[in-house]
């Protein structure tokens, strides 16, 4: 379909949404490719938390390929945006950081971003760049003279982020009304001192990633590229990467690679070819034939897509254990060693399904009790008021469960 060996990857693994140029941009992909010359692009993220989940990563998974293609990838990182906060499907300002928390948050996205892409002495290394660095110093007066001249504010008004806010008769700032403007400038800055053409998003940047290529054609008169992967919801329409309310964070100390694991395994039956395609590097006839099975059978394609997933993000040691784990707790009924774990001498047991993050609150517990949804060592249990000690215990340890998917120790 395409000239570029990069453009037919995204397309056919589903990560294509939308280009500003799309003939353009293969053409610029496909020269650099017969030149042996890296093209460069970039993927933003303001550090609002000390870690990336599953909901985040779709971009960096194409800026995987990116680099696997033979091209250099920049990783943004807004220590100036996230002063503001991107307006985008939000309905409030979003809270202002300290400096602190902004610098413990930007060293766990790089944490992050090590987990896809390669970060070496080559020249298809990654990169890491802060906009800090070019906001910090930069005079007020100068940026409405030098930059704000080319934004209209009619367009701007247009915008999704900003026109679906108004729609709702939401206030917004005047602080984010700027985001745009700020991340246009971030775009021709990468491009000024990187040679960076092409911002790669998800659908939600897309008012955001054109204010860049418009300030780019008008003020520098070159052509910069946008492309962006759509939303990845699952088959009831949700966005991916939350689990019962929780993130399936990325970073290892925020999430166990078992729990990483058990949410690949746990995906509904028609979401298994999608996240295939997405979250893991599988060759697409491999995918074609995983995604086929049917039935009883869809349950092997989910245990190859929670290890592939788990091993790309994780390790291969990491995903040999969870997977490890999960066939000695599901397949031969015993309690796994990678389970979610703590140590106690007694302990009631609404506290330990809480503390194992089993269940939302100590009242959920209740709940999940009262609806025989519990089991110690895999018998059901009814009484809200147990305390959990040695008599309970096989061999030191009490195994809990809630329903069919969710496991954890108690250590005495």
């Amino acid at each position: 379909m395409f000239k570029s060996t990069l453009l037919n990857i995204l397309v056919e693994r589903g990560f294509y949404n939308q280009c500003t140029n799309e003939q353009g941009f293969d053409d610029y992909l496909y020269d650099c490719e017969k030149s042996g010359k890296p093209a460069v692009a970039y993927c933003g993220s303001d550090p609002t938390g000390d870690s990336l989940h599953i909901g985040h990563i779709v971009p960096f998974m194409m800026l995987r390929w990116f680099q696997k293609c033979g091209n250099k990838p920049i990783l943004l990182v807004g220590g100036a945006t996230s002063r503001i906060g991107d307006p985008s499907g939000k309905d409030k300002l979003r809270p202002f950081l300290d400096e602190a928390t902004i610098k413990h948050n930007i060293e766990g996205l790089k944490k992050s971003y090590s987990k896809f892409l390669r970060f070496d002495d080559s020249e298809t290394s990654a990169m890491i760049v802060d906009n800090y660095d070019w906001f910090k110093n930069m005079n007020y007066l100068d940026f409405l003279r030098d930059i704000g001249t080319y934004y209209s504010v009619n367009r701007m008004l247009a915008m999704d982020s900003v026109k679906s806010r108004l729609d709702r008769e939401q206030q917004m700032t005047f602080l984010e009304f700027n985001y745009m403007l700020l991340q246009g400038y971030d775009f021709c800055e990468l491009y000024q001192k990187y040679g960076c053409r092409a911002q790669i998003a998800g659908s939600d940047q897309w008012g955001n990633i054109t204010s860049g290529t418009e300030l780019g054609r008008r003020r520098y008169d070159v052509e910069l590229f946008g492309f962006t992967s759509p939303i990845i919801t699952d088959s009831s329409g949700k966005k991916m990467g939350k689990s019962e309310g929780n993130a399936v964070w990325i970073n290892d100390e925020k999430l166990p690679a078992y729990d990483y694991y058990q949410y690949f395994r746990n995906v509904g039956d028609a979401d298994v070819g999608k996240c295939l395609r997405i979250f893991t590097e599988l060759p697409m006839d491999e995918v074609k034939r995983l995604e086929a099975l049917k039935d009883k059978e869809i349950n092997e394609a989910k245990k190859v897509l929670a290890f592939e997933a788990t091993k790309l993000c994780r390790g291969e040691e990491q995903a040999l254990a969870a997977q490890q784990t999960a066939v000695a707790t599901f397949e031969q009924g015993n309690a796994g060693g990678d389970l979610p774990t703590i140590n106690a001498q007694e302990i009631a047991l609404t506290e330990a399904l809480f503390q194992l993050k089993l269940v939302a609150s100590k009242g959920d517990a209740k709940r999940m009790i009262a609806q025989n949804a519990v089991k110690i060592n895999d018998v059901v249990v009814s009484d809200t008021n147990l305390q959990l000690n040695a008599s309970s215990a096989v061999d030191g340890k009490i195994k809990l469960s809630v329903g069919k998917k969710k496991h954890g120790l108690v250590v005495l």
